[in-house]
């Protein structure tokens, strides 16, 4: 008996498997993920951040989203968790809160 073509990986899946190619130590921007992605918004892939659960296997680094100034998005507690993970890689923020996108930025390669 043949077995059933797998389905295609929906749109949350396209993106959380974007975001796992982003090495630590780097960030990518809502709107970088999701012209990588294609076929989404930045607000798309901020949404899609917002859904991860600890059931989402393999893990998805959603701390190396940010958005296009260069800083965390405010998202109730998950900011202050966001910004050690990333310290804990090694990115270094400005007094202000901001990372500097041209030594951090990753380029989707």
């Amino acid at each position: 008996m043949n077995e059933p073509d797998a389905l295609p990986p929906t749109l949350y899946e396209r993106i959380y498997a974007k975001v796992r190619e982003i090495p630590p130590g780097r960030v990518a921007t809502y709107g970088l993920i999701a012209r990588l992605t294609g076929g989404c918004t930045a607000r798309i892939v901020g949404f899609a951040m917002a859904s991860l659960t600890s059931k989402v296997s393999p893990p998805v680094p959603w701390q190396r989203v940010i958005n296009a100034k260069g800083m965390i998005s405010p998202h109730g507690y998950g900011g202050l968790e966001q910004r050690a993970r990333l310290e804990d890689e090694g990115v270094i923020f400005s007094p202000s809160g901001k990372i500097d996108l041209a030594r951090f930025i990753w380029d989707g390669n």
